[in-house]
This record gives structure tokens, sequence and C-alpha cells, in this order.
């Protein structure tokens, strides 16, 4: 019998929020992925909060996050190894629109260690409207709460001992590619684009349907459902499904492409 991971009754959620995350696809993603123990290497090309990754004890024996944005994959390692001076940096600051200002100044600036600005990322996303990190969200969040969740996202990261890559998603593909690696895809929307810190063009959009259709293992792809995206990856499985829309209320449809 394939082996079977634990799934947690009490979901190990995210450290912050993100443009595009996938807390309410994330059961909807795991549940299409292949049978455990026909993979053994999970990567995440593009991690982002990490709502996927964290929504099991363990993935595979090999488990990799991954992301273009640099403040995010410092964030990642930072509560990997530095939870605990983490949290007494942020515990340093209080919600309030000023200090998200101030956050958001200095991280334009440079000398700050890798745990300063670790901080200031983790705060400008928490206290942002809708995770956009550009304006302040006015709303009442308890930074001492979120703080203290801090330990319980080390413990994953370290009981699995997950890698923290930041690289393109090319050459991070062809790296851990392999017959049995299950590659979980999350870039940006097509046409939303502008809303990431990360660029990402049309062409890499069309570099990113090249590299997975020549890999050995497995992946499974999320995107907007859109027409150019259902044009790009024709041939492939393409399954719709739908989702609630935090920001604006409503459906919103999205598309879940593999290659199994």
């Amino acid at each position: 019998m394939p082996r079977r991971y634990f799934i947690r009754s009490d979901l190990l959620n995210s450290p912050i929020t993100r443009m595009g995350g996938k807390k309410l696809l994330r059961k909807t993603i795991c549940e299409r992925f292949p049978e455990n123990g026909t993979f053994d290497r999970y990567v995440e090309v593009f991690g982002g909060a990490g709502w996927v990754l964290f929504y099991k004890d363990k993935h595979a024996k090999l488990e990799v996050y991954n992301d273009a944005d640099g403040e995010l994959v410092n964030l990642m390692r930072c509560i990997k190894y530095h939870a605990g001076e983490l949290r007494r940096e942020i515990n340093g600051w209080c919600n309030a629109r000023e200090f998200f200002e101030d956050v958001s100044a200095q991280l334009d600036t440079r000398g700050l260690t890798d745990i300063r600005r670790a901080a200031r990322y983790f705060l400008r996303m928490k206290l942002s409207f809708g995770a956009d990190g550009r304006t302040y969200g006015c709303n009442t969040k308890n930074l001492s709460n979120a703080t203290e969740y801090l330990i319980d996202v080390q413990r994953r990261l370290m009981s699995s001992s997950v890698v923290i890559e930041h690289k393109d998603f090319e050459n991070l593909i062809k790296v851990y590619d392999r017959p049995k690696a299950l590659f979980c895809c999350d870039p940006p929307y097509h046409s939303t684009e502008k809303y990431y810190d990360v660029q990402f063009t049309e062409a890499d959009h069309i570099r990113l349907r090249d590299t997975l259709k020549n890999i050995k293992g497995k992946f499974l792809l999320s995107y907007n459902d859109d027409e150019f995206i259902r044009e790009l990856y024709n041939g492939f499985k393409i399954d719709a499904v739908e989702r609630q829309n935090n920001i604006s209320g409503g459906r919103f449809k999205e598309l879940i492409i593999t290659n199994y």
C-alpha cells in the first residue's frame, strides 16, 4: 500500500498573507496530487506564503520551497533558523499607520541585518490592505498572536528539513527534476503581474510552459481561468475550479493543470 501522510485537523497556516495566496484552494490542490509513494521530492516552484506546503506535516522525503522574491525567501529562512530573534524584533512594533510607513521606507535602505529586514517585511505584509504590501490596512490585527505562531512554523520547516531556495523557476526545475519529483507551481496569474514585486512577463509564462512540458517528473499548476492560459496548455489535463474571492466577494474561477 502506498504511504499516506497524516493531515492535521488543526492545519498549520501561513505566517503571512500574500496576493494570490492558496489558503482557500490548498485542499483542492492537495487532493489532486499523485498517490503518496509515487513521488519522493516535492518542490514548490513559486512558494509564496506556503499555504500548500503547510497543509501537510510532510509531502515527501525531500521538500523544497522556492520563490523569486528575495524579501519573502529571507523571511522564511529567518523563521526557520532564527524564529526567537525574529519575534523579539517584531515585538518592538505595534499596529499603526506610522509604523507601517516606517517599516516600508526602511526596507528600501541598506544596512539592515537579515533578521531586521525579515521583521520589517513581515510587518509590512501583516499591516497592509489585502496583503498588497503598499497601503495601510486599517485593521485590528494582533501582532503578538502573529509572532507566537512563528514558532509553530519554525517546527514545521525544521522537522522535515525543508530546503529554502531563491532561484529562477527554470533553473530550479532543471536542478530538482527527477522521475519521482512533483513540482507544485503557482506563478503570478496572467494579466495580474503588476500586483507582484518581482517582474513576470508574458515571455515568462511561455518559458514556464516550455520548461514544464519537458520534465521527467510530474507537475501541478494553478492559474486564473484565462483564454491565453487555456491555449498555452492545450494538450495537458485542465480542471476548472472555483473559490471565494477574498477581496471583492463572489466566486473566482481558476484552473488546475497537470501532466498526469
